[in-house]
């Protein structure tokens, strides 16, 4: 009996180390500049990306990048096409109930956007009649629904770059996006026509708990390597490399 127990601890510890030796797919949108994008010579690039090599390098495990779209990405993980989600995904109940989730890698608000001196406010009254152009299958779209649907027209796209060209060629009165990325947007020569409006949006009930990494469910071996691995890119200054890189302020917000 003794043999036995021995052989089986033998095995489920080889099996959980079996995910050191592999290859593990990191699945993004490659969509969501600054955070997940495609440069001019086909590259992943962006805020995520470093993140995700920063957390292989800390684990110690050879990574490869796969994308998906962002409305097929969850099935994509369930379907084994890859192994996580980096893809600045925040972490809510809705989607706890699909798939597991790291803790959060860095937390964002939803802000506006509307062209100079429009001079919309950020209200029921403000925003009655108003169309609204959101990325679908966000937080973003959840809040924007949630709490301004009935009196606004909400526009989902399946791309921000598609919403952001629309608020361009004036097909929609305001843009909601998480508010990097609508900084990111603002500051490029298309997006020089317009100015973040109203306060920023962080409701638990729409936004989550931050941006985690998604996994399958019952992985406990890999949740566990990633939040040793997140923990110790903050420690050691990675983090902060990355982080300053792109923003000029701490992404992570609150431990």
């Amino acid at each position: 009996m003794k043999i036995i127990s021995l052989l089986l601890m033998a095995t489920l510890a080889v099996s959980s180390m079996s995910l050191h030796a592999e290859k593990l797919r990191m699945g993004t949108e490659g969509a969501y500049a600054p955070f997940n994008s495609i440069d001019k010579n086909g590259k992943l690039v962006g805020f995520d990306i470093e993140i995700g090599d920063a957390l292989c390098k800390a684990m110690n495990q050879e990574c490869e990048w796969v994308t998906a779209d962002w409305d097929g990405i969850i099935p994509a993980l369930l379907a084994k096409k890859f192994d996580t989600i980096v893809a600045s995904m925040s972490i809510t109940k809705e989607r706890q109930e699909k798939i597991d989730f790291s803790g959060k890698y860095y937390t964002s608000p939803v802000k506006f956007a509307q062209p100079k001196g429009a001079n919309i406010e950020i209200t029921e009254k403000g925003l009655k009649g108003k169309i609204i152009g959101v990325q679908g299958g966000t937080v973003t779209e959840n809040f924007v629904k949630g709490v301004f649907g009935k009196i606004a027209e909400v526009k989902a796209y399946g791309a921000q770059d598609e919403a952001n060209l629309d608020f361009v060629s004036g097909r929609i009165d305001l843009l909601a996006a998480d508010s990097f990325v609508l900084y990111d947007f603002l500051a490029t020569k298309d997006g020089s026509f317009a100015e973040a409006t109203g306060p920023d949006f962080d409701d638990p009930k729409y936004t989550g708990e931050g941006i985690g990494i998604g996994i399958r469910k019952g992985e406990e071996a890999l949740k566990k390597m990633l939040n040793k691995a997140i923990a110790q890119i903050r420690a050691d200054g990675t983090y902060k490399k990355i982080n300053d890189k792109y923003f000029p302020f701490d992404v992570f917000g609150a431990e």
